[in-house]
């Protein structure tokens, strides 16, 4: 896994502007053009590659910082590059390059993500139905909707002024998702054909970028639990000088490395996408979530309080886990159903 000097400027970059702004979206995207980089240099965008965008969503995992990245910039942003259609691309992309934010109406109340169902219905122009976990819903200024339609699925338009909009109420206070509906709601759709096959696509590129955005988060997460041992006293000496928290946080060294590891191998040249985005996905939530349980064990009381981040953290492996599908639906794509229960998922220490 390497990283040329331009990626390595583009992290040292945003994990500047992270640090010193609590809403750095403006400046990211006014002074770093993170809006722009999934967007062909033709529609005003910079054409960057996958790697870029998940440097971008590793630093903002590592911050928890709030921001439509995830949402507008990847996922609703490659949808429409999926649907390869020139005049929607020509009107549209240009505003998305420049931080306007987009958000895509997919999946229902059970939460799976499949690229192959929708929660709307479109009919003679018009889409039905109630999206949920609609990533950045409540602030898009353009609102894109997976529909089902009589050849398949379709990806529309719908007036941001013809929808409801009601906000989810959800763990994580840094990721606002809304449930989005949709009363015969004059829709344009995008493109033509089934877009079940750029559905698929699109997640896989959102999985990939939000499997580097956890790894970017259980890497902090330890890093504040090892110097937060550093600091807590028991018996007159710190506690992570004691030999089991010394191996306990050296295991989570482990998957740390191992699940950044995982998330990158997605976007090294020539590798099955797909495949790896699965297998990405799955292991970075379970290893998120383990890290994130021995932060909150090894901070002890002070963790669950607000007085301390450790609960944030925990919040976000919770909502990550589940969004775009679940571990076990992810490890479906890469292992057959014969061979499910015997795979293990990583442990942390006993």
């Amino acid at each position: 896994m390497t990283f040329t000097d331009e990626q390595l400027a583009l992290q040292k970059t945003v994990r500047a502007v992270v640090e010193r702004h609590p809403q750095p979206w403006p400046i990211l995207c006014g002074q770093v053009g993170v809006a722009a980089l999934a967007i062909p240099e033709e529609y005003g965008g910079l054409g960057a590659d996958l790697r870029e965008l998940q440097v971008v969503a590793e630093e903002l995992g590592r911050a928890l910082a709030p921001s439509p990245f995830l949402g507008s910039a990847v996922l609703a942003t490659s949808a429409l590059l999926e649907a390869r259609e020139e005049v929607a691309a020509t009107r549209l992309l240009p505003n998305l390059a420049e931080g306007s934010v987009a958000a895509l109406a997919w999946t229902s109340r059970d939460g799976d993500w499949d690229p192959g169902q929708a929660a709307c219905v479109a009919s003679d122009s018009v889409v039905d139905g109630r999206a949920h976990y609609v990533l950045d819903g409540e602030e898009a200024d353009t609102v894109l909707v997976v529909a089902q339609t009589p050849s398949g699925l379709g990806l529309f338009e719908v007036d941001p002024q013809r929808v409801r909009r009601t906000a989810s109420t959800s763990m994580d206070e840094t990721r606002r998702l809304t449930e989005v509906g949709f009363d015969r709601a004059p829709a344009v759709q995008i493109g033509s054909g089934d877009f079940r096959p750029g559905l698929r696509r699109a997640r896989d590129i959102t999985c990939a970028v939000l499997a580097a955005e956890q790894a970017g988060t259980a890497a902090r997460a330890l890093e504040l639990t090892v110097a937060y041992t550093k600091q807590r006293e028991q018996f007159g000496r710190p506690v992570g000088g004691f030999q089991a928290l010394k191996h306990r946080m050296a295991d989570l060294h482990v998957l740390v490395e191992t699940s950044r590891s995982a998330a990158f191998a997605v976007s090294e040249p020539g590798v099955d996408v797909s495949r790896l985005a699965a297998v990405a996905k799955a292991y970075c939530s379970e290893v998120l979530s383990t890290v994130a349980a021995e932060m909150i064990q090894l901070h002890g009381g002070i963790a669950i309080t607000w007085e301390h981040d450790a609960h944030r953290f925990f919040k976000r492996a919770h909502g990550t886990t589940h969004l775009f599908g679940q571990p076990h639906h992810h490890l479906r794509r890469v292992v057959p159903s014969s061979a499910m229960a015997s795979t293990p998922f990583p442990e942390g220490p006993s």
